[in-house]
């Protein structure tokens, strides 16, 4: 076999043959840390997403600005963005007898309280508080209250839905999922094996969301269900029920009101502002908080009282809340234009306090004057009450305090997310059996990848010679795509079949090859290949933030790239394409066989890659998931936001793109 001796002169005359010269200046060489990058990354890559982000948003204000010119076009703008967000939210449970049932009742001075349970479901129980006036002499108007983030859920009383009951309404409080008596991630007493609701919202959103669903849409579809239960109820007007809830129950309220048009009046409190501007400024909230692809589909959250007009909608805010309420002002004009269009712009408000994150005397009047002004149609003065007067006592509905404990058929959200997978077990197994480039093209789609860009410009950024090999570090760029940051160690003497071996870690390239050892492969006669895609090591999002408690490091990029409907997978793959591009066009690296060997969450990104790049010719993965089946039925592991593709599970997991790859794809552990 012919000798090659001098790499770096192959390689400068590789990289010239793409038209640029290789010309290492000194400032680069043994530049610290393995850096490749041209720039100082910072938070590059989120400001990269943004990018779509805002293309979105714009797209979606020229629609709007053309909907808001005659009263026809604004009808039909808000009918087509309340179909938009039922697609996206995915198809929902039947709706099966309910099974409710009354465990107790608790008085108190001008109210009474009665503990319910129904299956919204069958397995599925909730558990709820049910308001009502003391005396009820003809059917009454009634609200449902979405609870707070807060670990015991509805608790031991409301005392907002105590003041709508004195008033002549009532009120139907729920325990969301997650929270009060419905935990999931418990202990065998019923303790939550978590910090809090956040965190466990965050851990078991994934499941849903690789079945085309999510912990938003399940939310929604209890609190729906509750109105059910209340229009079975003689004590109440089936045609006059409200919605509310404030924080997290805001996120849920404001579900509720776009997507169930039995919401005959509908309050937002604590949450309503502008995602755009949300994500700018603080990141993405817990794993209730959004549905996937809201932003590709150009869904804003002004669109949610939108869907709902004319009905009666009103916005609460702090002036100090940690919810931005510049977003809060701007997305609420949107909304009063739409109502003016309406010819209702008496039935649309806002009112801000002089608070933060919190429900105040004046807001809390507010919302009750709101509802008594829209669903009584009366305005009388706000009967006497002092606060605290009323503690609810022995307020649990269920005697073991959690639904998952006190019912032999209950169903946990892990039994639910595994027996909705087994139902469309068929379904993956006929996919499977199509052809390949049938699978390529659901994958692509899957991933948000339309295309890929084969145009690769590598810029040289380092140089230096060690013992036996020399080190060139590049910046590859592909237009549209972020650039990858990559190291190439060659050895001084190959042969035509020397191999390439590419390794991604998810610690990063640096940590990589600062171990030493590492360049056995290369004296050993192996061109070796370390890289960062977008979101790792050069490239990795500032951890200040990723808070701890949604359990990942790159949740915030995670979570943006599902609002834009493009997965981090997805967008990675498309760095391996790069990757694999200039493997393929330089002339010192083309031809020869690649082996891939990545780690955590690269591995995911190498399967999916496997199957749609016949240039890699080996995989070897280690430390990662291998089956998505086991985040369903495991959801207290880490960095999952990231390891997932929505809407997968119709169509295959990820052993069975390795059983596709017929050896192709091994793993080390």
């Amino acid at each position: 076999m012919k000798r090659i001796l001098l790499a770096a002169a192959c390689l400068s005359f590789a990289i010239n043959g793409f038209g640029q010269a290789f010309d290492v200046k000194p400032p680069y060489a043994g530049k610290a840390n393995y850096g490749a990058l041209r720039f100082k990354p910072g938070t590059t890559y989120h400001d990269y997403l943004m990018r779509y982000v805002y293309q979105f948003n714009e797209q979606r204000q020229q629609q709007l600005a053309t909907a808001v010119r005659k009263k026809t076009s604004m009808m039909a703008y808000a009918r087509d963005a309340r179909e938009r967000l039922k697609n996206i939210a995915g198809p929902m449970p039947e709706r099966t007898p309910l099974h409710a049932k009354v465990t107790g009742t608790v008085s108190g001075e001008g109210f009474r309280v009665e503990k319910v349970i129904f299956q919204s479901a069958p397995g599925r129980y909730v558990t709820a508080h049910l308001y009502l006036p003391e005396k009820i002499s003809k059917p009454v108007p009634a609200c449902v209250e979405m609870c707070g983030h807060g670990l015991s859920g509805k608790g031991n009383g409301s005392m907002l839905a105590v003041r709508m009951a004195l008033q002549g309404m009532a009120v139907i409080v729920v325990d969301p999922i997650a929270q009060g008596e419905r935990l999931q991630l418990i202990d065998h007493e019923g303790h939550a094996l978590t910090r809090g609701v956040t965190t466990e919202h965050t851990l078991l959103n994934p499941a849903f969301e690789l079945l085309g669903s999510s912990l938003a849409a399940q939310e929604y579809f209890d609190n729906s269900r509750a109105i059910d239960y209340l229009q079975t109820r003689q004590e109440i007007d089936p045609d006059r029920i409200g919605a509310y809830g404030f924080s997290g129950g805001g996120t849920q309220a404001a579900y509720l009101i776009g997507m169930d048009e039995r919401v005959a009046a509908g309050c937002v409190g604590l949450f309503f502002s502008n995602r755009a501007r949300t994500l700018e400024t603080q990141g993405p909230s817990d794993g209730c908080q959004q549905i996937s692809d809201e932003g590709c589909e150009q869904l804003e959250l002004a669109d949610f009282a939108i869907m709902n007009m004319p009905k009666p909608f009103l916005v609460l805010d702090g002036l100090y809340d940690f919810v931005d309420h510049w977003g809060a002002l701007k997305a609420f004009e949107e909304v009063k234009k739409c109502y003016e269009v309406m010819g209702c712009a008496d039935r649309v408000e806002q009112y801000y306090a002089e608070d933060g994150h919190a429900t105040p005397e004046d807001v809390q009047q507010k919302t009750i004057l709101f509802f008594q002004k829209w669903l009584l149609g009366k305005t009388d003065p706000l009967k006497p009450y002092q606060r605290g007067f009323w503690q609810g006592k022995e307020m649990l509905c269920t005697e073991k305090g959690q639904v998952n404990l006190e019912f032999a058929d209950a169903q946990n959200t892990m039994q639910i997310a595994a027996a909705l997978m087994d139902s469309r077990k068929a379904d993956r197994e006929a996919f499977l059996k199509g052809g390949r480039e049938q699978i390529q093209k659901k994958l692509m789609d899957l991933l948000g990848l339309k295309g890929f860009n084969d145009e690769v410009t590598p810029v040289a950024t380092g140089y230096s010679k060690g013992r036996g090999f020399e080190e060139y570090r590049f910046q590859l760029n592909c237009q549209g795509q972020m650039p990858v940051a990559c190291v190439a160690m060659v050895p001084e003497v190959m042969t035509d079949d020397t191999p390439v071996e590419i390794h991604l870690s998810q610690r990063g390239k640096a940590w990589y090859l600062n171990d030493l050892t590492q360049r056995d492969y290369t004296n050993g006669g192996t061109i070796l290949l370390a890289a960062d895609f977008r979101g790792f090591g050069e490239l990795e999002d500032p951890s200040l933030y990723n808070l701890d408690k949604y359990w990942n490091w790159d949740y915030r990029n995670a979570a943006t790239s599902m609002h834009i409907g493009w997965p981090l997978i997805g967008q990675r793959v498309a760095d391996m394409h790069t990757l694999l591009n200039f493997c393929a066009q330089d002339r010192l690296l083309k031809g020869r066989p690649i082996k891939v060997v990545a780690d955590g969450a690269y591995a995911p990104v190498v399967i999916h890659s496997a199957i749609l790049d016949d240039r890699i010719s080996a995989a070897q993965l280690s430390h990662c998931v291998k089956s998505w089946r086991d985040y369903i039925e495991h959801p207290m592991q880490r960095d999952m936001l990231g390891n997932i593709v929505p809407k997968a599970l119709n169509f295959y997991d990820l052993t069975d793109l390795v059983r596709l790859s017929k050896g192709k794809v091994s793993f080390a552990d």
